[in-house]
């Protein structure tokens, strides 16, 4: 049975769903996963990501957010920033 221990959960303001970051180590070893498990109602989507697949999702979110970020985020024209 691999080793889980929970890191942090969030919910999405738009659509509810729960999503939950969890450090997974299989008992055989090897590389550690970032399982992230996104549960909709009754549904559980799970993504066990390897460090490699993680540093380029962030990358790819990173990139998102700086070309579009939370309009509650930057000032409006008159606002001091």
């Amino acid at each position: 049975m691999p080793e889980i221990t929970p890191i942090d959960k969030m919910r999405l303001a738009f659509g509810g769903q729960e999503i939950e970051f969890q450090h997974l180590i299989h008992e055989a070893g090897g590389v550690p996963f970032l399982r992230i498990r996104i549960r909709e109602s009754k549904r559980f989507t799970i993504f066990d990501v390897d460090p490699a697949s993680a540093a380029k999702w962030i990358d790819i979110m990173q990139t998102w957010v700086a070309d579009h970020p939370n309009p509650g985020d930057t000032p409006q024209a008159g606002e001091a920033a």
